[in-house]
């Protein structure tokens, strides 16, 4: 049954095959970006893959990540191992390393004017303690003068939701909201055509016992808690690590402040990073599958799994 979409600015409308519910497309008169709506709610509950045929339009997410690649890139398939969804959390290594250059440049530079006045003094007898003064003040001034310019030139590394490798139709975006958190760290995530969904943040207190993760929505009402699924097993891998994957890191994710168990984020026991998100527990679909896949990637990316 065809999809009627209709451009929000020229308002032309659109009859599409089933196949483009849920995505974006460009319109051919004004070139606006259009969000194809989803089929009806019976339409979607009655279809072969449970409410839709859009790419989160199911339960269960399998996420491989691509080896070999400088960049953190995944792939998320279906339950037939058909390709629906590319992720991307670019390095930028080219940036990084030079913002690091330009820190040393800077540090090197605060550290000769520090002990400048020394080698001025250098043979006056009674001046001496100027050169202990300006090494003693030198390096410190130095590093925090390295420190501060890489954190001022190394970008954010924000995170990048495609259609598929092409990278031609994004559709969601989770953005590193602060370069340095001590306590706190927080990721915004937007659809490129309605706004921001939501908000994740993660306390780094909480994960020194057991790590975990909190989603809210645009209003700040919670909307469901990603942590760690055993507080014991949690215990054991601060202590002895990863154990050569036999202690892998699994997620539950709960409704908030309850235990209720809505959605898990395994990690499968294979030499590379795969993952099965599945959120069959979600019956009622609270979560939106957007905010989870979001989610499940920067459980990864976000505690170096």
């Amino acid at each position: 049954m065809p999809v009627v979409a209709t451009c929000n600015v020229c308002r032309r409308e659109y009859h599409l095959k089933d196949d483009f519910a849920g995505r974006k497309v460009k319109c051919q008169d004004c070139g606006s970006v259009i969000l194809v709506p989803m089929t009806s709610l019976d339409e979607a509950w009655n279809s072969p893959e449970g409410y839709g045929s859009g790419p989160f339009d199911r339960d269960r997410f399998l996420v491989n990540q691509k080896r070999i690649s400088i960049s953190e890139k995944y792939y998320i398939m279906d339950e037939d191992q058909t390709p629906i969804l590319f992720v991307e959390r670019p390095a930028h290594l080219l940036k990084g390393l030079l913002a690091v250059f330009a820190g040393i440049v800077v540090g090197g530079i605060c550290f000769t004017l520090s002990v400048l006045p020394a080698a001025q003094f250098g043979n006056h007898p009674d001046l001496d303690w100027l050169g202990v003064l300006g090494i003693l003040l030198g390096f410190p001034l130095s590093i925090a003068a390295i420190l501060t310019v890489v954190i001022y030139l190394m970008p954010k590394r924000h995170i990048f939701i495609y259609t598929d490798d092409t990278k031609t139709d994004l559709l969601l975006e989770v953005l590193q909201d602060q370069k340095v958190s001590f306590i706190r760290a927080t990721y915004s995530v937007l659809d490129p055509v309605e706004g921001p969904l939501g908000k994740f943040q993660k306390n780094y207190l909480y994960n020194l016992i057991r790590k975990r993760w909190d989603a809210f929505s645009t209003d700040g009402t919670p909307l469901l808690v990603a942590r760690e699924d055993s507080l014991i097993l949690s215990l054991l891998r601060r202590l002895l690590g990863p154990l050569f994957g036999f202690l892998r890191t699994n997620y539950i994710f709960l409704r908030p402040n309850t235990d209720t168990v809505i959605g898990e984020f395994n990690r499968k026991f294979t030499l590379f990073d795969r993952y099965v998100l599945d959120l069959t527990a979600d019956r009622a679909h609270e979560i939106d599958r957007r905010i989870a896949v979001a989610l499940g990637i920067l459980l990864d990316t976000g505690e170096r799994r």
